[in-house]
Order: C-alpha cells, then sequence, then structure tokens
C-alpha cells in the first residue's frame, strides 16, 4: 500500500514537502510521524484525507495524510 504525506511549515525542515510511503495493513497516522522523526507532542493537526482526528486512524492505500505544527505569530 501507498499513502501521500503533506507536510507543513517547520516540519518541511530537512524533508520533502509533499512525499509517497510504502506501508504495511495496520499502519497508523502516529506510525507515520514517527517515520518521519517527528515528535508527535510536536503535531497541533493531523488530517486523513482532509478530515480531522486522532493519531491511532489505520491508514488504507491512497489515504492523504496532512500533517502541522502550531501556527505562532502575531
Amino acid at each position: 500500500m501507498e499513502v501521500e504525506v503533506r507536510l507543513f511549515a517547520t516540519f518541511r525542515e530537512g524533508r520533502e514537502k509533499k512525499q509517497k510511503i510504502k506501508i504495511n495493513e495496520n499502519t497508523t497516522i502516529l506510525d507515520i510521524i514517527n517515520i518521519l522523526n517527528i515528535d508527535e507532542n510536536e503535531v497541533a493537526i493531523m488530517l486523513l484525507n482532509g478530515r480531522d482526528g486522532n493519531s491511532d486512524r489505520m491508514l488504507n492505500d491512497g489515504d492523504v495524510i496532512s500533517i502541522f505544527p502550531p501556527v505562532g505569530g502575531g
């Protein structure tokens, strides 16, 4: 199976903005975050096919995962 991962803001530093990752069955969003060496506590928003939710959701072939850090500014 293969999923597309889209990273935003500081998560793009040293990583591809958009990448395809081959996964096994029973892979979760948290598994993807770990594969990318991102600290789960630094993740503000995780979208699976455009919908917000928990990191324990199972992935399917063709899914799109978008990962955002907290946004600062003012």
